[in-house]
């Protein structure tokens, strides 16, 4: 990442005002790390940029009644963001709860001349009960917002979205506690005309409505309820911009943080995903706001929102070999939110790998475990793998109490699901405990080792081969759409499942949505494989996008 700030001085008369300009360069997943931020509404303004009104987490954090102030960050080549600095904080707001903070999700909207700031905040000390959403204004989009009031006749509930429809009309949303409401607002952006009403159709709504058109469809996206892993993002359509709905399923899986709150928009001609995850602190109210491409299929579906990072490298330089041991220690080299996640700092002291915040404790002279164990925590290791053959990990543990489970994933997907660790008997009493049989292709990967529960130590893992792979395997994994090698700095081939034929279309995209390679063929036979030179591509992480038939595939591609 690389960053700038500075003092950019602006004379007006003969007054000298000075603002904090703060410009980096982020090209992978989560774009702002100077400050912890949520819930991101992103936006395009008549100026060309790309802006996007976040929440804004405060270290160290108290649940989430800390928020109280909000940044703008804004770009226009979806890799170098500037922060805009504050624009807005509780103190602000003379109606708001005397306490301050609990300033939550925004939004923002533009209509003649004027952006329109919108944000929940209780007004009272009692402030579950209290939320109301208050409208602040500027002629900037990014600076000089005051505070006008609230919408009056508002339920106390949370997460505005305002939506202005191509013939100029406004319409706002808000939502929480599973209810979400909508309805018109007048001219003057800051009244409801008429009544808000009940927006039918959606399944398992939880918060964080937003509201986007695209091909004269209107589509509601909002978080689920979803307990497994942290919120989903589901999506639904009208011919409406008040419904009813369709719900057509989830766009966005949980994304390492217990909550999560997005936003759709158009920039470029590349349609974007935002929503936010805790990778860089490992805690669940430091989340950090992260965007990826986002596609639709032609029948006007969502495809699936591919997730991207930043990865570690190898510790010492040197991948983990597979046949072979991987000391749990010797993890990848990179830090919080790109090598691993931890959510404290248990490590302070130990002699193996001090500065790193993974906990790390010595058993026994010259070795190591690593211990303190949290739900949702992972660690990744750079592997070569010898040959494309069925490999079982087999893992040294210990736990006094069990109940306790770990996921092994192999380029993001998980391989081996949950492998379970009972008591042993003691913290330093290892058992080694295996997964099933699995599938990994020669060359370069990276494994995660993905803790879904606390409470357990772990020694090492053993990776050894249990059989040759046979054609029916390769033509039928698990999963049904592959391409290997992946890593790849040549020629990647392309698998298909033996079901789908007919005419083939390849494409690769960077991260930001860029076309870089295309291959397309008028016919493919069942179980044929393709294949797309790679070669010349630049160091880092694609999506390359297949359509067979009528049928749309999508993987990350790496390119070491």
């Amino acid at each position: 990442m690389v960053s700038f700030s500075g003092l950019l001085t602006i004379k007006l008369g003969t007054t000298l005002i000075c603002l904090v300009l703060v410009i980096y360069s982020q090209a992978q997943n989560p774009f702002v790390r100077n400050i912890y931020t949520a819930d991101p509404s992103a936006h395009v303004w008549a100026d060309g940029r790309l802006y996007v009104y976040p929440s804004h987490d405060i270290a160290p954090p108290r649940g989430c009644d800390l928020m109280d102030q909000y940044h703008v960050f804004s770009t226009d080549d979806m890799e170098n963001w500037t922060d805009h600095g504050e624009i807005l904080r509780a103190e602000d707001v003379d109606w708001g709860r005397s306490e301050g903070g609990f300033m939550w999700a925004p939004d923002c909207a533009f209509k003649d001349g004027t952006y329109y700031f919108y944000f929940p905040h209780p007004s009272g000390d009692e402030w579950n009960s209290t939320w109301k959403i208050g409208v602040a204004t500027s002629s900037e989009p990014a600076a000089n917002f005051a505070v006008q009031g609230y919408i009056e006749g508002l339920k106390s509930m949370i997460d505005p979205c305002v939506f202005v429809d191509d013939d100029g009309q406004a319409y706002f949303y808000y939502g929480g506690g599973n209810h979400c409401e909508g309805g018109k607002l007048k001219e003057n952006m800051m009244e409801i005309d008429g009544q808000m009403q009940e927006m039918q159709g959606l399944v398992d709504f939880h918060e964080a409505t937003w509201v986007h058109k695209r091909d004269g469809v209107y589509y509601l996206s909002y978080a689920d309820n979803n307990s497994s892993g942290g919120n989903q993002m589901r999506y639904a359509t009208s011919d409406h911009p008040l419904g009813p709905w369709t719900s057509l399923g989830v766009y966005i899986e949980p994304t390492g943080s217990s909550t999560d709150h997005g936003s759709i928009v158009e920039y470029k001609g590349q349609w974007y995903a935002f929503y936010h995850n805790s990778l860089l602190s490992g805690d669940d109210w430091l989340r950090s706001i992260c965007v990826d491409s986002l596609y639709y299929n032609e029948d006007g579906t969502i495809q699936m929102v591919e997730q991207t990072r930043e990865h570690g490298t190898a510790y010492l330089d040197q991948a983990h070999s597979i046949p072979g041991i991987i000391q749990l220690e010797d993890f990848d080299v990179g830090g919080q939110g790109i090598a691993y996640s931890d959510k404290d700092e248990q490590n302070a002291g130990n002699s193996y790998r001090e500065s790193e915040g993974v906990d790390v404790e010595e058993n026994s002279s010259g070795n190591y475990n690593i211990g303190f164990t949290n739900g949702g925590e992972w660690m990744e290791y750079t592997v070569n793998v010898a040959e494309t053959a069925n490999y079982q990990m087999q893992l040294a543990a210990a736990s006094p109490d069990g109940n306790c489970s770990v996921h092994l994933k192999v380029d993001g997907e998980d391989v081996t699901g949950a492998i379970s660790i009972p008591a042993t008997g003691g913290w330093q009493t290892y058992q080694t405990f295996s997964s099933g049989s699995f599938v990994i292709e020669e060359g370069k990967h990276i494994i995660q080792f993905f803790e879904e529960t606390g409470g357990f130590n772990a020694d090492k893992m053993t990776f050894i081969k249990t059989g040759a792979v046979s054609s029916n395997e390769l033509s039928n994994p698990k999963v049904d759409f592959r391409i290997y090698p992946n890593p790849a700095t040549k020629v990647v081939q392309i698998h298909f499942p033996a079901s789908d034929s007919g005419k083939l279309w390849i494409d690769i995209y960077s991260l930001t949505g860029l076309k870089v390679r295309s291959f397309s063929k008028m016919n493919i036979d069942r179980n044929e494989t393709a294949s797309i030179d790679v070669q010349g591509l630049k160091t880092g992480t694609y999506f390359l996008r297949a359509k067979l038939g009528t049928t749309n595939y999508s993987k990350k591609l790496i390119i070491p």
